[in-house]
């Protein structure tokens, strides 16, 4: 081989060129680290864990009697929030000192729709702004606005209006689900009228237990609309008639790879199949859910 440079001994040729190799290779390996580390961070963010809130409304007897008693009680079991539908006579300061006596956040509320319009919308917003919570959802929708295909369409345009009116405050509104929802207007649902004519900053509150008995397949909704269930309830359904989470037909491991893929950042838990003790019952939600891995 003739080197190019005659100034350039053979020796100092070799030597630089080890060094160059010994360069290369360090940066072969520092590439290597980085792209490991970055795969083991992008993993870490997959795996991460969504918090468990319960829907308040599972137990709304105990909290008319004793809400402290029950917040402190929920709060023991294990779960990271809460999701009001009632306030039980107190206002948003009373609500936040409880919830942050006891390590509790608010993971939503379910407010009526006439909350979130004209001059109640401005009181609304600050209510939970007290409270901490930025996902004001509408529970069920007045009859006048579900009556046809037109009237979801027009309802559906409303809610984009309001989603752009709270983007300011940081908060989201969306609509939660119940079996008529998907009791289908000619060829379509109404849930499916509704969201495919909604903008994604509107909150996709599936009920698992509410779409199965409604009829529907919350495996396809959650599918069809990727991203959007941003809280999503977590109901059984089938099993005996008290089953509890993880105790009846639900496919829950399809229904967590969807919301996990889907960025879901509440599992808000909601039982409401009777029985002697519904503070046990949620109590056995959680514990099922554990041993899922959740």
């Amino acid at each position: 081989m003739e080197l190019s440079n005659p100034g350039i001994s053979r020796r100092s040729f070799f030597k630089i060129g080890a060094a160059g190799l010994t360069a290369a290779t360090v940066l072969a390996r520092e590439a290597e680290a980085a792209r490991v580390g970055k795969g083991k961070k992008e993993a870490g963010r997959k795996s991460k864990k969504i918090p468990i809130g319960l829907q308040l409304y599972s137990v709304r007897e105990q909290c008319a009697k004793d809400l402290p008693g029950v917040l402190a009680a929920v709060a023991k079991m294990g779960y990271a929030g809460v999701e009001y539908a009632g306030y039980y006579g107190r206002d948003a300061k009373e609500l936040r000192k409880l919830m942050d006596d006891n390590g509790l956040v608010c993971c939503g509320t379910h407010t009526a729709l006439s909350t979130l319009l004209g001059d109640n919308l401005k009181g609304t917003v600050e209510f939970n702004k007290i409270l901490g919570n930025k996902y004001l959802i509408v529970p069920s929708m007045p009859k006048e606005r579900a009556a046809s295909k037109e009237t979801w369409l027009e309802t559906a345009k409303l809610f984009n209006e309001l989603a752009e009116k709270v983007k300011a405050d940081g908060m989201l509104v969306g609509y939660h689900a119940h079996g008529g929802d998907f009791k289908k207007i000619g060829d379509e649902t109404p849930w499916d009228i509704f969201f495919g004519a909604t903008n994604k900053e509107v909150v996709m509150q599936l009920d698992i237990g509410n779409c199965l008995e409604g009829g529907g397949d919350p495996y396809a909704v959650l599918r069809k609309f990727p991203g959007r269930s941003t809280t999503i309830h977590l109901k059984e359904a089938g099993g005996p008639k008290t089953a509890v989470i993880g105790e009846g037909d639900v496919k829950w491991d399809e229904v967590f790879a969807l919301c996990e893929k889907g960025g879901t950042e509440w599992y808000i838990v909601e039982h409401e199949r009777g029985g002697p003790d519904p503070l046990g019952d949620v109590r056995r939600c959680l514990e099922n859910l554990r041993k899922m891995g959740k």
